[in-house]
């Protein structure tokens, strides 16, 4: 086998097609990576991969027509025929050859996401994931191209006819859709046929053992079918001297029958064995909370897939999986709109877009749109002057765990949250309120004005940076209902204009404001294009800021919090300070450094160092306050003075401040209430690469035309070189 594979390699490279076969797959690759990786700054290589895919079709028929073709035009496969050597070993052989030219490519397209690595951050296991993908559908479209080489002496026959064969599986979807499109036995047998399809699985960085062991199958039956082919010639010359490892119909059907067999067993499979999450996000693994729900979960729960499953999402497809693999009461079920265009007017009267979700219970239902789990930010193109919408997040668990939980929840358990009103208050940024919304909680609006007093099915209340000061009435209604057990979250702000019954609310629990914004001037704790009154507070570690992954929370233009005993403490980390008679805790969540200063004359103020009039910090400016009522009620107090916290700006700047939000809400009230969990939303995309014109161009020139034209006129030159001797 071995010698074989070495006259194959060497006969490749000695005339032009195997050089031709290496330069134009590498210039096309080229080509894309320019485009993709190097001019519009992709990080992903997947993007690249996908649209050369299509070079197969033209590629693999240059390289196998005459693998076994041209053998059994010149007569020479008569050797093979009659020598006593074994059919197989020369079939293996011809094709790791094949293979071997072939990886030629993949092995210089394993160092492009080493180069891309020079201008930004790469993920490197969906690269490589992508490139394993790519070499995969390539090793089995040589081994098609191989077995349709020994079925005739025409390499130009072999050639078309593998063009031919190769051109309907990566059509097969579109053929399929003609006959059904909702699928039928037919389609299924057919999509079986479709080599593209699995290489789509590896999309994202998800490792799928199905598509490899799809791949496999492929690459195995056909060197098989190979074998057996030169085996029916052979078989056919002398029957008498050859009488083992002959052709053999009942073989072949039992090897096919056995091929079957594997990848449905492996395919039955749950999806948490057969499909390993190597993306930079972990965009296919399930939390720890979405288990816990799954583990609980009692009743029986359908979620409608709005599309035909030909067309289906693969990602949000895999992440479907992954639930019904977690419990047995989830089912999934594919409706394809164009047979049923009226089937969600059961549960909703807004038509969804196309592959949104509806959760159905015995109780409720809940319609979670296409949208909804893939978010979309809308950045300006100025040199179009026109706004693109980039992808940005993907929220299929936070929406499906969501829903889950609230089709199955009590009415009892789904709490309403106030948020108070008529003062000019900040308005909540949308993806804190998507939060709320995640949570299976109602953000309602009241003005106290017309109420007798904060609603009494109010789970929690927020007072979100009130402009204008309550009226003496109204801040004793908030009082009382935190006298009683409540939760609240407060935000103030920097004003000139007084509000004494706004304080009188945070000073019940001895809470107050520095009189001018808080200015950090050490260069780490604050942002730098905004400077320091834009703060990047250090965050302690408390059951309210658990749920943040690292990094930093934005609180520009933010006051400093004064409270009992802060003046004395040295620990600026974690201050937890209780007092026996009023059991109150005092847990500061954010604080400034040391080098922090709150300028109390801000109109005046000469610089952002310390001035007289200013205090000095460190500063306290996210505060818990929990005061002890009895043994059944706890009063829940949460202060912050930034008003843009909890804006969509904020939001823009970092995750966190949403994650912090998340925390807090979430810590008040899954106390006393089954509160959804929150499962934040994953990173879909990585920032663009910041790859500078030269660079881009001379790489772009060096894979595109330099490597491309190098080896294809050495390959000339060795051919040319051959021949005169």
């Amino acid at each position: 086998m071995f010698a074989v594979l070495k006259r194959e390699f060497r006969s490749y490279f000695q005339n032009v097609i195997g050089w031709l076969f290496v330069a134009a797959l590498m210039a096309l690759f080229g080509l894309y990576f320019y485009v993709y990786n190097l001019r519009q700054g992709y990080p992903y290589l997947y993007y690249t991969l996908s649209a050369i895919t299509i070079i197969f079709m033209i590629a693999v028929p240059i390289l196998t027509m005459r693998s076994f073709a041209e053998d059994r035009k010149n007569k020479t496969d008569q050797l093979m025929l009659t020598a006593p050597v074994p059919v197989a070993k020369v079939v293996l052989g011809k094709y790791l050859a094949m293979l071997a030219v072939f990886t030629v490519d993949i092995a210089v397209f394993c160092v492009t996401p080493l180069i891309l690595r020079a201008f930004g951050t790469i993920p490197m296991g969906e690269s490589y994931i992508a490139i394993l993908a790519f070499w995969l559908y390539g090793a089995a479209s040589i081994a098609v191209g191989m077995f349709i080489s020994a079925l005739t002496e025409s390499q130009v026959i072999a050639a078309v006819l593998t063009f031919v064969v190769l051109f309907i599986s990566y059509m097969m979807q579109s053929l399929t859709g003609l006959i059904s499109s909702d699928g039928n036995w037919l389609t299924k047998i057919l999509n079986c046929l479709d080599l593209y399809a699995p290489f789509e699985k590896f999309q994202g960085g998800c490792l799928d053992i199905t598509a490899i062991l799809y791949y496999v199958t492929v690459i195995v039956l056909f060197n098989f079918f190979t074998v057996q082919a030169i085996q029916k010639r052979r078989w056919s010359i002398s029957k008498k001297t050859f009488s083992l490892s002959v052709f053999s119909s009942s073989f072949i059907v039992v090897v096919f029958a056995l091929a079957v067999v594997a990848n449905l067993a492996v395919d039955a499979l749950p999806t948490r064995i057969t499909s390993v999450d190597c993306s930079y996000s972990k965009l296919y693994s399930i939390t720890k909370d979405t288990k816990k729900t799954m583990k609980k979960l009692k009743s029986d729960v359908t979620i409608y897939v709005l599309a035909a499953e030909k067309s289906k999402d693969a990602q949000i497809d895999s992440m479907l999986e992954r639930y019904k693999d977690l419990s047995g009461h989830i089912r999934v079920k594919y409706v394809n709109p164009k047979s049923k265009p009226y089937f969600y007017k059961d549960y909703t009267d807004n038509a969804p877009t196309s592959n949104s979700l509806i959760v159905v219970s015995d109780k409720r239902s809940k319609v979670i749109d296409y949208y909804d789990i893939y978010d979309y930010q809308s950045n300006m193109d100025y040199s179009t002057y026109s706004y693109n919408n980039e992808l940005k997040g993907f929220d299929a668990e936070g929406q499906i765990t969501s829903a889950i939980q609230y089709v199955t929840m009590d009415a009892n358990q789904l709490p309403v949250v106030y948020q108070i009103t008529g003062h000019d208050e900040a308005t909540i940024g949308s993806a804190f309120s998507d939060v709320i919304s995640k949570s299976n909680m109602t953000l309602s609006s009241v003005e106290l004005l017309n109420e007798e007093s904060v609603p009494k099915d109010a789970a929690a209340i927020i007072i979100n940076a009130p402009q204008k000061d309550f009226n003496k009435n109204d801040a004793q209604k908030v009082i009382d209902y935190l006298q009683k057990g409540g939760k609240a979250i407060i935000v103030g702000m920097y004003s000139e204009t007084e509000m004494p019954n706004f304080a009188s609310i945070l000073d019940t629990y001895g809470v107050s404001f520095t009189t001018g914004p808080i200015a950090d001037n050490d260069a780490q704790h604050y942002y730098n294009m905004g400077g320091p009154l834009y703060l990047l507070p250090n965050v302690n570690s408390s059951s309210y800021t658990g749920s943040l992954s690292g990094g930093y929370v934005y609180l520009p233009i933010s006051l400093g919090i004064n409270y009992p005993q802060n003046s004395t403490t040295d620990d600026t980390e974690s201050t937890e300070e209780s007092t026996e008679e009023s059991k109150t805790t005092y847990t500061s969540l954010l604080d400034t450094s040391d080098d922090a200063v709150a300028k109390n004359n801000p109109n005046s103020m000469q610089d952002y160092g310390y001035e007289d009039g200013d205090d000095k910090g460190p500063f306290s400016v996210g505060l818990a306050v929990e005061d002890k009522v009895d043994d059944d009620h706890t009063t829940q107090l949460v202060v912050f003075a930034s008003p843009y916290v909890f804006s969509d700006d904020a939001s823009q700047m970092t995750t966190n401040n949403a994650s912090l939000f998340s925390g807090v809400i979430g810590n008040m009230i899954t106390d006393t209430q089954s509160a959804g969990s929150v499962i934040p939303e994953k990173e879909y995309t990585l920032s663009n690469l910041t790859v500078n014109a030269l660079h881009a161009a001379l790489l772009g020139l060096l894979v595109t035309i330099i490597l491309p034209i190098l080896l294809l006129a050495g390959g000339i030159v060795i051919f040319m070189v051959r021949r005169k001797k």
